[in-house]
Order: C-alpha cells, then structure tokens, then sequence
C-alpha cells in the first residue's frame, strides 16, 4: 500500500484524515493535533460529515477539506433525531463516502470519536462505527478515537470555575461519564506550542456562525485569557484500535513507524 510505504520511511510523509461530525469538532477536540502533524510535514485531510463552513482549516495547515453534505441531526435529549439525519443513516451508507475518501487519499491513519461520541450527541456518536467500517473497508490500519481524559477536563473545568462569569455554565458534574476514562487513552498529545493556531481555528467557526452551538462554546473558550486556553487545551487524548494502553503516548504515527 503506497500510504503506508511512505509512513514506514522514517521522515517521509504519512496522510492523515480527520472524520468529524460538524464542521467546527476538529477545532475542539484535535485542533492542535492536526496543527501539529502538519506542521511536522504530514497531509492532513479534513472531512466533516454534516455541511458547514470550514475556515479555521487554513490555520491548522489541512492540506484538504471534503465536506460530505449528509444533515445535521440537531441537538435535542428529549427528541429522535429526524428520519435521513446523519444519526439515523445505516452505518453502510454513513461509512461510504469517507471509504471512498480514505482509498483516494491512500491514508495512513485515520481519527474518529469514542463510541460514545464525547458528550453524547447524535451526530458524534454516528462517527465511530462508520469510521470504524470505512478504515476496514479501505485498508486504513491506524485508527485513532480522539476523545478527552474525562479526569483531566473535570479537573480544568473546576479552575475555570473558579474564575467568575468565563463559563458560567459549565461545570465539572456535566463530564462525570462523558468522554474516556484515564485508564483507557493511548495517545496524550502536547500540543502546547500549537496553542495560538487552535485558537485562531476557534475564533474562524465563532465568527463564521454565532447561533450555532459549537460556535457558542468557541466563542465562550476564546474569553479564557491565553495562558489559561493554554494550559486548558494544551493536551488532546486518543485511544488507538488495538493498542494496549500503557503510558500515554506523544506521537500520533508510533505504530506506524
């Protein structure tokens, strides 16, 4: 497989594709990841299920953006999502447009989220079995579940509790199952000194679409001075498929090297 010849050579380009749900998640959660993994020379290709406005790809340094157009399911706990939402597609028909991406792209590696989907919504859930699907289908062998330290962000929310009116609804409580739990991650990311490409990627979706709620919680997080956006969002976590988890690895590519 071409993909994974140029990932095995040590300081050859690896291809990388980020599958989102809504075109502001890759900011949130693997933001400074991707930054990163550009940064070092890879290909990162963005791809984000449901439609929507994908500026802040520029300052990751995504060498590509697809957008599969599938609708958005909304957010609602009380209701079902409507009948044709992205949350209620066979995972066939879910998973078919990002195979087809990841066999263009020859990718070498491949993010999702925890099955979960994070904090539950039903777009972010409907991302791990298709993604697990595509990766299979299209010979993808390093599958990344990008998620959270669920002790960690309990821990950061509790210092911006501390601080009067920044986010003033958000608390520690709302994370007591969200996410993963610490003994589970894989991969403990640094993204530190990619902090002010993240954050220039949360300020591109909090401008381009003020009533939507990913946009809201950008807007909210761009409040928090730099040095604390910083140390809050210094640190993105995966769980690799079929990694033993041991200590936290800093390198998203060390099985394929």
């Amino acid at each position: 497989m071409v993909g994974r010849d140029r990932c095995e050579s040590h300081g050859r380009q690896a291809g990388l594709v980020a599958f989102h749900a809504h075109p502001d998640n890759e900011a949130l959660v693997t933001g400074g990841t991707l930054a990163r993994v550009a940064a070092e020379g890879h290909r990162v290709v963005l791809a984000a299920a449901t439609d929507g406005e994908a500026g802040a790809a520029s300052a990751l340094g995504c060498a590509r953006v697809v957008r599969f157009g599938l609708p958005d399911s909304g957010w609602n706990r009380t209701e079902r999502p409507a009948s044709g939402t992205f949350s209620q597609l066979a995972v066939a028909d879910a998973a078919a447009p990002l195979i087809e991406l990841l066999r263009e792209e020859q990718a070498d590696a491949l993010t999702i989220y925890d099955p979960a989907g994070g904090y539950g919504h039903p777009d972010h859930q409907q991302i791990h079995a298709p993604g697990v699907q595509a990766a299979r289908a299209a010979g993808t062998r390093l599958v990344l579940e990008a998620t959270i330290d669920r002790k960690a962000i309990q821990r950061l929310v509790r210092v911006v509790e501390a601080i009067p009116g920044v986010l003033p609804d958000v608390h520690a409580s709302d994370y007591a199952a969200a996410y993963s739990p610490p003994e589970a991650i894989t991969h403990r990311i640094d993204v530190r000194p990619y902090a002010d490409a993240k954050r220039r990627a949360f300020a591109a979706h909090a401008s381009q679409a003020t009533a939507d709620q990913g946009a809201r919680t950008l807007a909210l997080l761009l409040k928090l001075p730099p040095w604390l956006f910083r140390r809050a969002l210094g640190q993105e976590w995966f769980v690799e498929h079929g990694r033993r988890p041991d200590r936290p690895l800093d390198d998203v590519f060390a099985t394929l090297r």
